[in-house]
């Protein structure tokens, strides 16, 4: 299978999810991006590498690294492989001089490590088909209808009552949330989207 690069967007605080961050990647060389919910930890490791700040003891992905080091061993890439139930699935594609090995991780951890060996980041085209998102010029659209817009303007909705809405109004939802920047609340609207077309 093809690997598609992604390259981190945009980290930011989760309004609908408490201690939650969206942490969103994108598409080297196209329009889609890839919301992930990750945890507070996960994210302050990665944010603190990316403004190259030290803390005044190693976090634990510095400390794998340190580690990595002291062995020869260096993280190659960071592979995004498998989507489950709405569960990304990542791997660490590590090489010691001599031999290749696949390390499975949870994705945000790939990437807080991934941001330390400065290592490229990858998936597949399937998954960015199922859970990625397209920016189309200056407007957000969901994947599956591009060539669709909406001049429709609705009131926001909480994230609980996304199960009443139709799935045209949930299309226009994203693409609200989208321009807001709320990657968290577009990453549930997606999910109920995928949730219908599988049912």
């Amino acid at each position: 299978m093809k690997k598609i690069k992604l390259d981190i967007v945009g980290l930011s605080y989760s309004q609908t999810q408490s201690g939650a961050y969206a942490l969103v990647l994108g598409e080297v060389s196209g329009r889609r991006r890839l919301p992930i919910i990750i945890g507070s930890f996960e994210a302050q490791a990665i944010a603190i590498e990316i403004e190259k700040m030290t803390p005044s003891r190693p976090l634990t992905h510095d400390l794998f690294k340190s580690l990595g080091q002291a062995f020869n061993i260096t993280v190659q890439e960071i592979i995004i492989y498998n989507l489950v139930d709405g569960i990304f699935y990542s791997k660490l594609v590590c090489f010691d001089g001599k031999k290749t090995v696949e390390i499975d991780a949870r994705t945000s951890d790939a990437i807080a490590v991934s941001v330390r060996f400065d290592c490229p980041i990858y998936t597949y085209e399937f998954i960015l088909s199922t859970a990625g998102i397209v920016i189309e010029g200056n407007d957000f659209v969901y994947l599956e209808n591009i060539n669709e817009t909406s001049e429709e303007k609705t009131p926001s909705t909480p994230s609980g009552s996304f199960t009443s809405l139709s799935d045209d109004e949930l299309k226009t939802r994203l693409q609200q949330a989208l321009s807001e920047e709320a990657y968290e609340k577009a990453a549930k609207i997606r999910d109920e989207l995928n949730k219908r077309k599988a049912s």
